[in-house]
């Protein structure tokens, strides 16, 4: 079952209230494909040191950084993610027309991590991205094991710069993001690029994809003209590329974390990209993705909000929602503390000690959701009040060398968090069955 969408958006500081870069993410896959936290720390690892990814093993660096991802319980990469560093990476499906090839080449979800492995800035982890995709390849491959593959989109973003990355195959196209901005599965990159892959020309030119001097090659080559398989302004990922733009586009200047979690929580289908905020669920539209009624189709699985700090006036906080945005609780991240083990739980099987499946049981009938939207709003308020004071707060611990101090407050205040979330999720589901809204 092919995952139906996902959406990355970024807001460099001259479009936010802080003006502090926001970097934001749904992740969309297979309706009951858990989707927990992980957290690896900062390695040094041996000369000649190998890393195996699920088809592909590359040489180690010697050095791999401190970061969390979002994982797909069955898979070596994350679909979104962060590191000590304050990169965070998000990605997309993208289909071209090439077609599937027979070698095994890396999977989109692993460049991601890599890239926050490997990286101390944006710049860095774009370098480093592209050139395993150059050297390695990735996109649409034959496999045996099942695993999905398809052509990849990714926003890259630090406290200070932002790039998005589009590929097909081996070919990629770089472009340097200027104010705010949203992409989705669709091609975006036209010839507003800053880089391009040595081949990505000559290859779409082999192919007939590309005539230059001609109707459709006139001017600056056109990335995603000479390799979308499909319409770049009909369907899904068009329209919700249009709606993100255009409301990040009306919000310049005010954007926050909140308008993030809003906009990954919207169910527009797109047509009024301007219109407002659209709360009720549909199956089948929306930024904000669920299943349909017979439990087929895909669903936001997962979330990120990164509000990053450039002027080390506080640390960066990291807004991580284990389900669907609408259903779910932001809970504050700090990666400079121990990540909560109970967000790393999950896997296939169903699981009431795991939080992302305890917030898949509340996708229920709309009343419902609509309930427990509701009642997550008076927690996640008290989070917005608490978080940047922690933030403040223990940045200046840091400053002052009481660095173990900090972590250990860090860690107790996330770890109190994600304990109010699982016994409100029960709560919610013990009320819910009494009332008879949800099974």
């Amino acid at each position: 079952m092919q995952p139906q969408s996902c959406d990355t958006m970024v807001a460099l500081g001259n479009s936010t209230v802080s003006g502090q870069t926001i970097f934001a993410k749904n992740s969309d896959r297979p309706a009951d494909e858990c989707q927990p936290l992980v957290l690896y720390e900062r390695q040094h690892h041996a000369p000649g040191s190998l890393t195996h990814c699920q088809f592909v093993t590359i040489p180690q660096v010697s050095i791999t950084y401190r970061h969390v991802g979002s994982r797909p319980y069955w898979c070596w990469g994350y679909e979104h993610g962060f590191n000590e560093h304050q990169v965070a990476i998000g990605n997309e499906a993208l289909h071209s027309k090439l077609p599937e090839a027979n070698e095994a080449k890396l999977v989109g979800m692993e460049i991601l991590r890599l890239g926050l492995e490997r990286s101390r800035t944006a710049a860095e982890a774009v370098e480093i991205m592209t050139s395993l995709i150059s050297q390695y390849g990735q996109g649409k491959f034959a496999n045996s094991a099942g695993v999905r593959t398809y052509d990849n989109g990714y926003i890259v973003a630090d406290p200070c710069e932002a790039y998005v990355i589009e590929t097909a195959g081996h070919e990629w196209a770089v472009k340097r993001v200027t104010t705010a901005l949203g992409i989705s599965n669709v091609y975006s990159v036209e010839t507003d690029w800053q880089r391009l892959s040595p081949t990505a020309e000559q290859t779409a030119t082999d192919q007939g994809w590309w005539q230059p001097g001609h109707a459709n090659g006139a001017g600056r080559f056109n990335f995603a003209d000479a390799y979308t398989v499909s319409s770049r302004s009909e369907g899904s990922g068009a329209m919700r590329r249009a709606r993100s733009c255009a409301v990040l586009g009306l919000r310049t200047g005010i954007i926050d974390a909140r308008t993030m979690m809003t906009i990954l929580s919207d169910h527009s289908d797109g047509y009024e990209p301007q219109e407002d905020w659209q709360t009720t669920i549909r199956s089948s539209t929306g930024i904000c993705r669920h299943p349909e009624a017979n439990g087929e189709g895909g669903c936001t699985a997962a979330s990120l909000v990164a509000e990053l700090c450039a002027d080390d006036s506080r640390l960066p906080i990291y807004w991580c929602s284990l389900y669907s945005p609408c259903l779910s609780l932001f809970l504050p991240i700090f990666i400079e503390g121990q990540l909560p083990p109970v967000l790393t739980l999950g896997d296939a099987a169903p699981s009431d000690d795991s939080p992302w499946w305890l917030f898949h049981r509340l996708n229920g009938p709309g009343d419902a959701a609509q309930r427990v939207r509701t009642h997550w709003q008076p927690i996640q308020d008290e989070l917005f009040a608490s978080a940047h004071a922690v933030a403040a707060q223990a940045k200046h611990l840091m400053d002052n060398g009481r660095t173990d101090e900090a972590t250990s407050r860090l860690t107790h205040y996330m770890a109190d968090n994600a304990a109010q979330m699982i016994a409100t999720v029960r709560a919610l589901h013990a009320e819910l069955a009494e009332q008879k809204v949800l099974a």
